[in-house]
């Protein structure tokens, strides 16, 4: 059986990417949690996630996407058209969006005012919406590749999780799509585990509190 090795539920959201994908589309694996601090020797970066298929350890989440779907055709659509531009969506979302991630580190169980929206950031916001924007009309959604939750809708999973705590601004079909991605059971699963962990790692604490102010946090106390 495939072994997923993630990090914290809270705050990895390079984690949340392949074991949605997995969850959603009813692969079976093995989870493993480690937490932020711990060296981690099963993997070549010691970062996580990390996947091992029996001899095999991939790494990467845009490697294990690309390993998956050596296996199981549902992770990118069947459509040629609309399976390149997954490629290039999710690739964009890999590489890209770099004010995003910097200043809207994931953290699902707060709620954070932030103290300014940067041109940057409104860069890769406007970004967003268009991106999101042009899935959804092309390929008739509710998915951003067409009917079926594939894997760029896994690589923009963390960032609706973004949304929500740090109440960013989109149109109606783009913040109706993050509310999809929300609901979905597996990102429910995920959230619920999120806001039950009591650890803490401060990197992630003092980047949160660096560029906003904390609101509300609906975890449970720390430990």
């Amino acid at each position: 059986m495939l072994t997923l090795h993630i990090a914290n539920k809270n705050y990895s959201s390079w984690s949340l990417r392949p074991w949605v994908l997995l969850k959603v589309l009813d692969i079976p694996f093995e989870e493993r949690m480690h937490a932020f601090g711990e060296i981690f020797s099963f993997s070549p970066t010691r970062r996580v996630p990390c996947l091992n298929d029996g001899d095999i350890t991939v790494w990467d989440s845009l490697a294990i996407t690309e390993y998956l779907a050596e296996h199981h055709s549902e992770v990118w659509p069947r459509d040629v058209i609309a399976r390149a531009w997954a490629r290039s969506a999710a690739a964009e979302m890999h590489s890209g969006f770099a004010e995003l991630r910097n200043i809207c580190s994931m953290s699902c169980g707060q709620r954070v005012e932030l103290n300014a929206i940067s041109p940057a950031l409104a860069d890769d916001i406007a970004r967003l919406d268009a991106l999101w924007n042009e899935g959804l009309w092309r390929f008739g959604g509710p998915f951003l590749a067409g009917k079926e939750f594939t894997a760029v809708d896994a690589f923009f999973a963390p960032v609706a999780f973004r949304i929500q705590t740090y109440g960013l601004k989109l149109g109606d079909a783009a913040s109706a799509y993050a509310q999809r991605l929300r609901d979905l059971p597996a990102m429910r699963d995920w959230y619920a585990a999120a806001l039950a962990e009591t650890w803490r790692e401060q990197a992630h604490e003092a980047s949160v509190s660096a560029h906003g102010r904390v609101t509300a946090d609906l975890r449970a106390p720390a430990t």
